[in-house]
């Protein structure tokens, strides 16, 4: 945690730019809660130090810290309304901005331009203290194989807090590989990733929102890095200056491999784009919970969608399927994130049985997606 106290009370001048403030309350502003009933976590800090404005954000389980050049007068810390905050300086008509918190006065002064604001303070000293950065050993891991791993298993994750470590993707280092997974217990995305460096023996549990926070963390150019640390219950990744912290996960992951079939019955190779549109035609007849239909006969497939409310669609594609025919449905949104989620012209579908999962992967077979089957009426 963050050792150093917070100076509160003290006369504060500061001057930066307006579009380097934007940009650093728009990157930490999304960590600001929107749910809690605890005032100060819908609260920006803004932390003078030396020559430089910190910003930093929290909802408790994920903060995001940056940090913007400015002319500094003075120090401490004030804690502003984050999403007022953040919509006046997208809106402030002059090219700099001065924050200015004066000693007596339990309000802050901004002005830029031809306008002026005056925004009520919350108490600096009831904003959580954040992990502390300087006493955590980093390594770097490039940003491009980081967020492509992140961005093809981390949707699978389940959305349901009732099983909290569901909600989570399981982060694997060791040593020149990366693995993650994630599932909802519906689906599960599994990829390896093989890394141009070697990094430490680590596997966590990551909450699924974090990890996709930081793509939207701004890189520096090509052959960006990531920084990666890890404390006693938190991990910490920071790129271009900014830093996001989360909360590890307890609990125990599911044993992923167990969930694998090791033998198929059908095992295709498909054309990946030309399967993608047929799904996402039949998927806009798709209400509630209503199953997508796949009816594999000889030399082809036929997609269903059949509602009552709506009606029915049928389209068929050419895959080189032989055998008995074999008829099985799935959640359309699942299978349409499982076909986006794999990379290539073609995907491999490997199929048992109408009530066994499904299985999609890629053709560098470095990326794993299962899928369980719904039962069909009748």
């Amino acid at each position: 945690m963050i050792e150093s106290d917070i100076a509160v009370g003290a006369e504060l001048r500061i001057t930066c730019t307006k579009e380097e403030l934007v940009q650093g309350l728009a990157l930490v502003g999304r960590a600001v809660s929107s749910r809690t009933a605890i005032q100060i976590l819908s609260g920006i800090l803004l932390e003078a130090h030396n020559a430089e404005l910190r910003l930093a954000a929290t909802d408790m389980e994920l903060s995001l810290r940056a940090t913007v050049p400015a002319r500094v007068e003075g120090d401490g810390a004030i804690v502003l309304p984050g999403r007022t905050l953040v919509d006046i300086a997208r809106l402030l008509p002059g090219d700099d901005v001065t924050i200015e918190h004066r000693a007596a006065e339990s309000v802050v002064h901004v002005a830029s331009g031809s306008a002026s604001y005056t925004l009520h303070t919350y108490n600096a000293e009831d904003f959580p203290r954040l992990p502390e950065l300087t006493e955590t050993e980093t390594f770097s891991v490039d940003r491009e194989a980081l967020l492509e791993t992140i961005a093809r298993v981390a949707r699978a994750a389940s959305r349901d807090e009732a099983r909290p470590v569901l909600t989570g993707v399981l982060v694997q280092f060791a040593g020149d590989k990366l693995v993650m997974a994630a599932t909802d217990s519906y689906r599960l995305a599994v990829k390896e990733t093989a890394l141009s460096s070697s990094a430490p023996e680590l596997e966590a549990i990551v909450p699924s929102r974090a990890l996709q926070e930081l793509a939207r963390i701004p890189g520096d150019g090509d052959g960006d890095e990531i920084a990666v640390g890890v404390q006693e219950n938190q991990v910490l990744f920071s790129i271009g200056g900014v830093w996001l912290t989360t909360r590890r996960i307890d609990g125990q992951f599911p044993n992923y491999r167990q969930l694998l079939p090791e033998t198929f019955e059908h095992e295709l190779t498909i054309s990946r784009p030309e399967l993608l549109d047929v799904v996402r035609r039949a998927a806009v007849m798709i209400q509630r919970a209503t199953p997508l239909q796949l009816r594999f006969a000889d030399g082809e497939v036929i997609v269903v969608a059949r509602t009552h409310e709506v009606g029915e669609s049928q389209e068929s594609m050419p895959v080189a399927y032989s055998g008995e025919p074999l008829e099985i449905g799935f959640n359309a949104e699942f299978l349409r994130e499982g076909l986006e989620s794999v990379e290539g012209n073609d995907v491999k579908m490997k199929l048992i049985s109408p009530l066994r999962p499904a299985i999609l992967t890629d053709e560098a077979d470095d990326f794993t997606y299962l899928v369980m089957p719904i039962r069909l009426p009748g």
